[in-house]
């Protein structure tokens, strides 16, 4: 990509934290420091155990260095937008959840940066992709500062200063966010089509098996914690769709020649909107089914039938 279209990317990704800062107010901070249990789990899952897990399974499954490569650097990413959207479609902790997305995309300045090149330094294939390309880190941690950190807090600020502003404008810029993800998926797709279509069933499989991991993690660690039900839901979605959009951003400003990494993102990208809005559904089911076995008109059939 020319510079500037990297500099046009560079900033629509700005404006998407922006828009996400523009839904967060203190109240939803001052709830996480009330109630950390919930947020922590999640974030620790984010930070945590899904980069390091990733990076087992890519030494655990033969698989390109490209594609190991990509699927870290998702792994290392923070949860975007959509996630908020599918938690309250799913009847989760909304609040939780952007709140959460919020922290996590200002931990992430210094994180995904941190997570990406320590872990793909421990994969011998990976670490020989960084020693060829030479990305700086503190350039990379520039990067992730400029389009995360610095657009929140401006976002932030524009809350409480012009609160009527932010939320008139707050659905036009999620809008704009699933546009661009969008947009940024059909680049990297249409750039890279040939490899795509030549090695789809590898790259497919990453994805959804990698999507399979961050989900479980998180539905995993917020079990384990005994969190209720609507905060299990959060944390999973917020572990299980990562904003691939930033991903796309780093890859498309750092590793331009490796279509590899483009094409897991992307793919990325796609499916967990799919599997998101999949579990979604199937959770509205699983809530329909267990309301009509506790509503009472179920009870008096049962007793009725047991009087039979």
């Amino acid at each position: 990509m020319s510079s500037t279209s990297l500099l046009l990317l560079n900033l629509i990704l700005a404006m998407m934290m922006f828009g996400i800062a523009l839904s967060l107010k203190p109240a939803d901070f001052r709830q996480v420091i009330r109630q950390p249990r919930g947020p922590l789990t999640g974030l620790a899952a984010q930070f945590v155990l899904m980069p390091a897990l990733t990076w087992l399974l890519t030494l655990l499954v033969p698989m390109p260095a490209e594609v190991a490569l990509g699927l870290i650097l998702v792994a290392s990413c923070p949860g975007g937008s959509f996630s908020n959207i599918v938690t309250y479609l799913a009847k989760g902790n909304t609040a939780m959840s952007i709140s959460m997305t919020g922290i996590a995309s200002v931990a992430a300045a210094f994180m995904t940066p941190f997570n990406f090149m320590f872990y793909a330094g421990m994969n011998p294939q990976t670490a020989q992709l960084l020693k060829q390309i030479a990305v700086p880190p503190e350039s990379l941690l520039m990067m992730v500062a400029l389009v995360l950190a610095l657009p929140l807090a401006l976002g932030l600020i524009c809350s409480q200063i012009a609160p009527g502003f932010a939320k008139r404008s707050e659905p036009f810029f999620r809008i704009i966010s699933l546009l661009t993800l969008f947009s940024f998926v059909a680049i990297a797709l249409v750039s890279n089509w040939p490899r795509f279509i030549a090695g789809a069933s590898v790259f497919l499989l990453a994805v959804i098996v990698h999507n399979a991991l961050a989900l479980g993690i998180g539905w995993l660690c917020a079990r384990v914690m005994k969190l209720p039900v609507a905060d299990r839901r959060a944390i999973t979605l917020e572990v299980g769709l990562q904003n691939s959009g930033l991903g796309l951003g780093i890859i498309f400003t750092f590793f331009g020649d490796l279509t590899g990494m483009a094409i897991i993102a992307a793919g990325w990208g796609i499916w967990h909107l799919i599997s998101g809005m999949g579990l979604c559904y199937c959770w509205h089911r699983l809530d329909h089914r267990h309301a009509a076995l506790t509503s009472p008109v179920s009870s008096t059939r049962e007793q009725h039938k047991g009087t039979l």
